[in-house]
């Protein structure tokens, strides 16, 4: 018998499975077993690996507390990972689903796989870019009780967000939940120390992603309505605009165009959406075990040396255009620098100094690997300072530097971010193994939301491949720029302007309950965050 799932399943006036049908329960067992040899693997292999890492490193513990600490914080960093597979994931096999296309089992493992491929070839872009909305000196501090509060606060309110607007059915955006538990946490840390509240985010950054999240989802209704108007005019197959049957699959090339489309949207959402999880572990790993992932031990031999020329280089260019010393500690010049934004001519020469320093520890140790232990948090932070400055400086038009020395500038921060800026490839399996299982549990509310909640009628096979294909080329595009947007509202909005230009009707109360969500979700997220990271901190 098939697992399809009817219209009227998905609403709640049919189950997928019949109790008199036969070998029902031999079916309905599979997605569970597949679940928990995916659960027992994905620990087993992620167990493995870390541990392989940490012996490598040489790194030793003298009690079991900061073992427990680092598994908790990974444990919630995967289940975020695994609740966002509730939410953008399941938007992903959405359509396949309702339009029969697909059984649930199929088009899961099919999502799945490409998540996986997805995530394997990511950038990372996205998963750093995120990072960077938190306030410098969080970063800078691994190790110390504010990094771990921050972790716990961020993750636990994201988690918190996300299966409450799960459970309400609602497609909320996993995006806009971890960046408001992000923008919380720096709120918090700067006014718990006396500053301004606005000293505590990148708002930069923070302004970047933000027109990324808004304008996304305007481009998917949009491009989605505009697509289906062409294919009305080029594609006159009645069959294509007709809503899911009850029974039986729709024929052979629509269902090729719905697998293809959501094949697409599974790809462009791993390679944009798994990077917020996998950015989530390394500030983790970083936080928790310096010595093991501040530097990326990776990095061929020859790379050192390169670092080491352009570090001196630059050096020398920066003392030639401000050749007095810092008045303070570099450190502290670049962090208030970092932090405020405000250049002064301390400027240029702390990150002479800093860049001396980090030339002149590579040149003793001669490469990564024989870098002492207790070296390696110092560097990664003057790593990480010089990197964010010169990107700062890049940005600023007031500043006038020469050719030389801006280039030189360029390829230092290219090599310092290859450095500081690297994802593991077991991070990236089990970031994928985690969405995909979250996939396999919590995909029926959203299929039901998006089907038939949207519009006054069905969702149709022409309507589906057009918000798909546009939530393709949307995600891959902001995966492009390395700028994080949110599957879930680029595809519900796609599939609302189809409905638009189908005239099909909009449900005004769903719509609104998804603007809601959308409204609340980054404030809501940002609150949680806060509260929590002062109570961890005064705990």
């Amino acid at each position: 018998m098939s697992d399809y799932v009817t219209p009227q399943a998905l609403n709640g006036a049919a189950t997928p499975f019949s109790p008199d049908e036969p070998h029902t329960k031999k079916q309905s067992n599979k997605p569970r077993l597949l679940f928990i040899v995916s659960l027992i693997f994905g620990v087993l292999f992620t167990g493995t690996h870390l541990a392989g890492d940490i012996q490598q490193s040489g790194l030793s513990f003298s009690g079991s507390l900061p073992l427990i600490l680092l598994a908790i914080a990974l444990l919630a960093a995967l289940g975020f990972e695994f609740v966002n597979g509730f939410h953008d994931t399941a938007n992903a096999v959405a359509t396949v689903i309702y339009t029969r296309s697909l059984s649930p089992t199929t088009a899961v493992v099919l999502s799945g796989v490409f998540n996986f491929l997805g995530v394997l070839f990511s950038s990372g872009a996205v998963a750093f870019g995120i990072i960077s909305l938190l306030p410098v000196e969080l970063i800078l501090q691994a190790g110390s009780s504010e990094s771990f509060a921050m972790i716990y606060a961020l993750l636990f309110a994201a988690i918190i967000w996300n299966l409450a607007t799960w459970w309400l059915g609602l497609p909320a955006s996993s995006s806009h939940t971890l960046i408001g538990a992000i923008i919380g946490v720096g709120v918090a840390n700067a006014m718990m120390h006396g500053r301004s509240a606005l000293s505590g985010v990148n708002w930069g950054q923070a302004m970047n992603i933000g027109k990324a999240l808004l304008l996304s989802p305007v481009v998917g209704f949009a491009c989605a309505a505009l697509l289906l108007v062409i294919m009305k005019q080029l594609i006159k197959k009645p069959a294509l605009y007709q809503a899911p049957k009850n029974h039986g699959a729709p024929p052979l090339w629509i269902r090729s165009l719905m697998v293809l489309s959501c094949t697409g949207v599974s790809f462009a959402h791993g390679s944009n959406d798994g990077q917020k999880g996998m950015g989530l572990i390394m500030l983790i790993l970083v936080a928790a075990l310096p010595v093991t992932y501040s530097l990326n031990r990776a990095e061929p031999q020859s790379s050192v040396p390169h670092i080491i020329t352009l570090a001196q280089s630059s050096q020398q260019q920066l003392q030639q255009l401000s050749p007095l010393a810092p008045a303070g500690q570099p450190h502290a010049v670049l962090t208030a620098y970092l932090r405020t934004g405000e250049r002064n001519v301390n400027v240029l020469p702390a990150l002479a100094q800093v860049a001396g320093n980090i030339g002149a520890t590579l040149n003793h140790s001669g490469s990564m690997a024989n870098l002492p232990a207790g070296q390696v948090p110092a560097l990664r932070n003057e790593m990480y300072l010089a990197a964010e400055t010169i990107k700062h400086l890049q940005a600023d038009a007031t500043l006038a530097l020469p050719a030389a020395t801006r280039q030189n500038l360029q390829s230092l921060r290219s090599a310092l971010d290859a450095a500081t800026q690297f994802i593991p490839a077991w991070v990236k399996i089990a970031v994928a193994l985690a969405l995909g299982l979250g996939t396999m549990v919590g995909w029926r509310r959203i299929v039901a939301t998006l089907g038939e909640k949207i519009g006054k009628h069905p969702l149709n096979y022409a309507q589906g491949v057009s918000a798909q294909l546009v939530a393709m080329g949307t995600i891959g595009a902001a995966d492009a720029f390395g700028m994080p947007v949110s599957t879930t509202h680029v595809l519900s909005s796609g599939i609302a302007g189809t409905m638009a230009a189908n005239r099909s009707g909009l449900q005004l109360s769903t719509l609104r309950n998804m603007a809601l969500a959308w409204v609340l979700t980054l404030p809501a997220a940002a609150l949680l965050s806060a509260v929590l990271y002062w109570l961890l901190i005064s705990l």
